[in-house]
């Protein structure tokens, strides 16, 4: 390898001066006399404007621009630059659409959700509306309420969007599809990312129960059932956000001659809202909604049959990604003397029958939830290991049904579920039916028993 004084003694030509001591950069130095009259030719005169994209910190001002019209390039044609567009913003969504795809979140800047209805309370707890001590208690829960109020008007919005599309002719499955649809849509999570349900959508599989059927039936997938003119439908499903659970449910009919029916329940779940608060026993409350639901009877087809509460169904309080939590609210009269508390929340759910007020499992599963309580058990299935490490990650202890299941990826999947219940550590919900030829329907609120004031989370215009 030669260096550098060899290369130049070998290579150079005689004549030329060699240069010492060369500018590390060329850019540095100054323009010759030869340069500055050097003559680059315009670009645009192919036809091609050159567009200044304002990059180093120039500006694209209008003056600019005046002053490059009337420069002449080299083929004679005029240089004029181009104005930068502005970019349009995006407008912010002011109104829902239908189907209901905009976050609620987008709707109500700054987590200003609408409040459900406010009620007093009663007696010794009047004071509790004005006590400076318990409005500071309830201004501490602004996360709390701001969970429960976003998880609320998510379930307004996608169930009065429902009760306009459900028709006689749908099938069950694009039912519970396209009000599934509607929450993970509002919440802004699909759930189909590890973990993302999680956070935010189904608090639980959207039940649709017909005729006899009172709860717990949602369909799998291959599921054929198409709803008729003659059903009746509860339609019962939640919504959660940050595992706070809004349950609420309705019942569908599409003939006025059921419409007792529906006004009964109806009004023994408003009956049971109206006695619920702090210090109020849960037996003394199902008191109150059975003589409610009972004083109602109905017809149908020339025969009168009376309206009875299902008393082996029940409403329930609701903990942190847990539907149902450890006390119960009965629909009949009991001696129960569980007292409603400050801080909880609880579902006043109500069902009524034509037929033996009393229920049982039967058909085709598809409710599952994890049991939070199951601790560590040998599973020896590779199967059932596998699919318990998917419903801790997407479900953890919130309910899940087989579509869910299904929309994950998972495939052969029924041995090892079934093993996970054998094992105690997944809990299955068999539909409840009364018996056959009878009608059910169903109402329910959740309430929040807040310091100052009991909250009905879930009111709506609707009922």
């Amino acid at each position: 390898m030669l260096n550098a004084t060899a290369y130049s003694e070998r290579f150079l030509p005689r004549d030329r001066p060699r240069t010492k001591n060369l500018p590390s950069k060329m850019a540095a130095q100054a323009p010759t006399e030869a340069l500055k009259e050097l003559k680059v030719a315009d670009p645009s005169a192919d036809g091609k404007a050159t567009e200044n994209n304002g990059e180093n910190g120039v500006d694209d001002s209008d003056d600019d621009a005046e002053e490059n019209e009337g420069a002449p390039g080299a083929g004679g044609a005029k240089k004029k630059k181009k104005k930068r567009k502005p970019r349009k913003k995006k407008k912010t969504p002011t109104s829902q659409t239908e189907p209901p795809r905009v976050m609620v979140s987008q709707l109500f800047p700054n987590k200003s959700y609408p409040k459900g209805e406010e009620v007093e309370y009663k007696d010794d707890n009047l004071y509790r509306t004005t006590d400076e001590e318990k409005r500071h208690l309830d201004n501490l829960n602004s996360d709390f309420l701001a969970d429960y109020r976003e998880a609320a008007e998510v379930h307004r919005q996608v169930r009065q969007y429902a009760q306009k599309v459900i028709k006689p002719g749908q099938s069950l499955t694009e039912i519970a599809e396209t009000i599934e649809d509607g929450v993970r849509a509002l919440v802004g999570h699909d759930g189909l990312t590890e973990g993302d349900g999680l956070t935010a959508g189904m608090g639980f599989p959207c039940g649709l129960s017909l005729n006899h059927c009172a709860a717990h039936f949602t369909p799998n997938a291959g599921d054929k059932v198409v709803l008729q003119q003659s059903d009746v439908m509860k339609v019962d499903f939640g919504v959660h956000v940050n595992g706070r659970i809004v349950d609420s449910a309705f019942t569908m009919s599409f003939d006025q001659k059921y419409d007792n029916l529906l006004n009964a329940v109806r009004a023994a779940t408003n009956a049971g809202i109206r006695e619920a608060g702090i210090d109020a026993r849960v037996g003394e409350i199902g008191g109150v909604i059975q003589e409610t639901m009972e004083s109602y009877e109905i017809e149908l087809d020339g025969t009168t049959y009376p309206i009875k509460s299902i008393r082996n169904l029940t409403g329930h309080n609701i903990l942190p990604y847990s539907i149902h939590g450890t006390k119960a609210v009965p629909i009949v009269k009991s001696n129960d003397q569980t007292k409603m508390e400050e801080g909880d929340v609880f579902a006043i759910e109500t069902f009524g029958s034509t037929g033996n007020g009393y229920v049982r499992d039967d058909m085709q599963t598809s409710h599952y939830a994890r049991k939070e309580t199951s601790g560590h058990v040998d599973l020896r299935l590779s199967s059932a290991k596998s699919l318990l490490n998917v419903i801790n990650k997407n479900f953890g202890s919130l309910p899940f049904c087989r579509r869910y299941l299904d929309r994950l990826g998972q495939e052969k999947y029924l041995l090892g579920l079934n093993s996970l219940v054998q094992a105690g550590v997944v809990e299955d919900y068999p539909p409840l039916v009364d018996k056959k030829g009878s009608y059910t329907a169903q109402f329910e609120h959740t309430i929040l028993i807040r310091p100052t004031v009991k909250e009905v989370i879930s009111r709506g215009e609707d009922y």
